[in-house]
């Protein structure tokens, strides 16, 4: 694959950034690097290698759930701003 001014320029649309012409080249020069790299990568013997999610042996690390007791509502709501019902006052964000 060959990165031409074209993709670049593409790219620059998608992203919605605004290049100058030195870093559009700069651009172009690097993105033809990293596709090299992956090239380069492709070629590899890989035969009989498995594939990994992760470079080391995790397990799930997370907590077991656990119902516990919730702090007290009053103390929750105690610095908010507004209150209504119970819960925290915000204001409206989506119509």
């Amino acid at each position: 694959m060959t990165v031409d001014r074209d993709l670049v320029l593409a790219l620059e649309d998608l992203s919605m950034f605004r290049l100058t012409p030195g870093e559009r080249e700069d651009a172009q020069a690097w993105l033809q690097g990293v596709i090299a790299y992956f090239d380069r990568l492709g070629a590899l013997d890989t035969e009989g290698v498995e594939p990994l999610t992760h470079v080391f042996p995790l397990v799930n690390v997370t907590r077991e759930d656990e119902v516990v007791p919730s702090m007290d509502n009053e103390l929750l709501l105690a610095n908010a701003a507004r209150v209504k019902d119970g819960a925290f006052m915000v204001y409206r964000t989506v119509e």
